[in-house]
């Protein structure tokens, strides 16, 4: 089975075919994103409805079968912000640094650093058919980035069970392990073993929990 990578972020799609790619073995073929797909507006208020949007994009731009996820930052004293609003937390045009800036300087003083992750994988399949995983890390914002490693806000989260390491301090091994793209992977990847098994008689949408 072939599936295509809708991200066309390379960190991002590094973290995604490591991970798949240990727990799929060899029942999928990863294909990187064409380079002549255009961007994808994640136009979506969901996290789910951003990963739909990229999913099917690409499965219109290539016929085959496209795995998409979208990741947000959900920080408790911030109402649930950024959200799906994480990568443009900051503005559209935001960097990696430019959005962990504005979340320490609205954090300022705050003691309730309480956050989690969660990210929402969607692989569509031509005929129309949906397999969904959702993985969900707690942790807290530390007071200033850590850590070498990682990209976006991974320098200023510190998982439960990281022994208060942020995730940019993690080799990628242990942070596949904890994260929240770990997660919501292995059950994608849970999820797509079920359908492969069951052939024929598959589910167009398999539930999220």
């Amino acid at each position: 089975m072939r599936l295509v990578l809708a991200t066309a972020n390379p960190e991002k799609a590094v973290e995604l075919a490591a991970i798949l790619e240990e727990e799929l073995d060899d029942l999928v073929e990863l294909v990187a994103r064409p380079q002549l797909v255009g961007a994808v507006e994640e136009t979506g208020e969901s996290l789910e409805e951003n990963a739909r949007l990229k999913a099917v994009a690409l499965v219109a731009a290539t016929g085959e079968a496209a795995v998409a996820d979208d990741t947000g930052l959900e920080v408790a004293a911030l109402g649930g912000a950024p959200g799906a609003r994480s990568a443009r937390f900051a503005g559209e045009a935001a960097t990696y640094a430019d959005n962990v800036a504005k979340l320490l300087t609205a954090l300022e003083g705050e003691t309730d650093r309480r956050a989690n992750f969660r990210t929402i994988v969607v692989c569509r399949f031509p005929d129309g058919v949906e397999i969904v995983g959702e993985g969900v890390v707690e942790g807290e914002i530390v007071l200033a980035p850590r850590g070498e490693r990682g990209f976006g806000y991974d320098p200023v989260f510190a998982p439960e069970g990281g022994s208060g390491r942020t995730f940019a301090e993690m080799s990628p091994a242990e942070k596949h392990r904890l994260s929240h793209r770990g997660l919501a992977l292995r059950s994608f990847a849970a999820r797509l073993l079920q359908t492969e098994l069951a052939g024929p008689a598959r589910s167009p949408r398999l539930p999220t929990s």
